[in-house]
């Protein structure tokens, strides 16, 4: 019976779609597709720029360092010490899991996942930031996987900060920070750290970059909403004492505000240093939403994922932001990272735990690269934690000319001269600061030493050459 329906309705379909198709034809051909006076008040179809420019959220924030620095690097071709990226291969075992999982036999880690966070991967989180936090996290309302630890922050700021908030930023930030507040509706409240630095001394420590107590409580009112705390910090290094983070706590508490704490750099510190969570201090739990990234932990970042997690409370306001954002993130990439947590969970308490070794490595290059900055005459911040280092180059100011450039900011002129003629390229740290702070920052340049050795030795050459024929 069903098959005999299916024969004698296949050709009238056939007929009925032919019909279709011809009428429609003839409708089409019948139709003046020529533009009407009547549709459009412009002249062939132009748009009201007026209508159409950028809404006044993001009107100011324009330029971006990166965008401008990636293009004078494909310009000029140099040696790229300026983006903080490795330019060698992360752990095979990380690479081998995504390869396995994208060719394995399990289909549906090719497909969507869960929108908050793939269940093998928040599981994961919660072992470890449970252990290191020493409280039980919940796997399924207090961790939200991010596309980057960018979107932690975006899905962070946008969620908790509202019009007329005012949320404390410390300088030099991620450049990212100020506009997020900005979009959000929020006012940045700008507080440096200022170097302390004594004559003749020929290099300083990013714990010499500090606070002042008095600045930074006076930044707090019955209208701040948050803080937001960037420690191993970029780009100066820094690692927070106890006694630093206990006074940031401290305000938080007294005015009832939210602690973003931007802890991407979390395993890479240096002895004696050690990374203080604060999260951990009391009170602190209840009113911190602390970020982590899978780019800067296994040195993927093209993977571009990361993660938020803190008290189910606050992280309704993130789930919100993501679910109407990027809703969730890939499936091999949250599972690839999953089995490198796993890995690591093993053997946390392990030299051979990548996150100690690495760690490790990475010492040697700083000090490489604070050796050769400090012979040309810069003075260079030996940082405790991370992989950046900004050195001031103000004693070699005479030997550079400046006027070759145009831009407002001497690092800016400094780091573009250096890329354009010595094919070294950096970073210009006024970029990390607002408006009014910007001269704090001009007589630094920052560079990223989780780079081949065979680069960190080919820059140190470039720059001996250059002294040897200009200083």
């Amino acid at each position: 019976m069903f098959e005999m329906l299916r024969v004698l309705t296949k050709p009238a379909i056939r007929r009925r779609s032919h019909n279709f198709f011809v009428n429609s034809a003839s409708v089409i051909a019948s139709v003046d597709l020529r533009p009407s006076r009547s549709f459009s008040s412009h002249q062939g179809g132009n748009m009201d720029p007026k209508k159409f420019a950028l809404p006044a959220r993001y009107q100011g924030q324009e330029k971006s360092v990166w965008v401008e620095y990636i293009q004078l690097a494909l310009e000029t071709k140099p040696l790229n010490l300026g983006q903080g990226f490795p330019d060698y291969a992360p752990p095979a075992y990380v690479t081998q899991a995504l390869s396995d999982v994208a060719t394995g036999d399990n289909v549906l880690l090719n497909q969507y996942t869960r929108g908050f966070g793939h269940p093998r991967l928040v599981a994961a989180l919660s072992r470890l930031y449970s252990q290191l936090v020493r409280r039980p996290i919940d796997s399924q309302t207090e961790i939200l996987v991010t596309s980057g630890a960018y979107e932690a922050l975006f899905s962070t700021i946008q969620g908790h900060v509202g019009p007329g908030d005012e949320v404390v930023i410390i300088e030099p930030y991620f450049d990212c920070y100020e506009p997020m507040v900005l979009t959000a509706g929020g006012k940045p409240i700008f507080v440096p750290l200022r170097p302390k630095t004594e004559s003749g001394v020929k290099s300083t420590s990013s714990a010499d970059w500090v606070l002042d107590p008095d600045e930074l409580s006076s930044a707090f009112n019955d209208r701040t909403k948050a803080i937001i705390l960037n420690t191993p910090h970029n780009p100066v290094g820094k690692v927070f004492s106890k006694k630093e983070l206990t006074l940031i706590a401290d305000l938080c508490l007294r005015w009832d505000a939210l602690c973003i704490s931007d802890e991407v750099y979390e395993w890479l510190v240096y002895p004696p240093n050690e990374h203080i969570r604060i999260a951990t201090l009391p009170g602190m739990w209840e009113r911190t939403i602390t970020i982590g990234s899978a780019g800067k932990t296994f040195s993927v970042t093209g993977w571009k994922l990361g993660w938020a997690y803190g008290p189910a409370s606050l992280m309704t306001n993130l789930q919100l932001v993501h679910q109407n954002c990027v809703y969730t993130c890939p499936t091999p990439i949250q599972e690839a990272v999953a089995r490198g947590f796993e890995l690591e969970l093993g053997r946390l308490d392990s030299p051979e735990c990548f996150f100690k070794s690495l760690p490790a490595e990475l010492e040697a290059k700083r000090d490489l690269m604070a050796n050769f900055l400090a012979d040309v005459g810069m003075v260079p911040t030996i940082p405790q934690g991370g992989y950046f280092m900004i050195a001031d180059w103000s004693p070699l100011a005479s030997k550079v000319p400046l006027n070759q450039e145009k831009d407002k900011w001497k690092d800016y002129r400094f780091t573009k001269w250096m890329s354009r003629n010595l094919k070294l390229q950096g970073i210009p740290p006024s970029a990390f600061y607002c408006a009014d702070h910007k001269p704090l920052g001009e007589d630094f340049v920052r560079y990223c030493f989780i780079k081949k050795d065979e680069n960190l030795h080919e820059a140190a050459k470039i720059l001996k050459k250059w002294k040897g024929s200009s200083l």
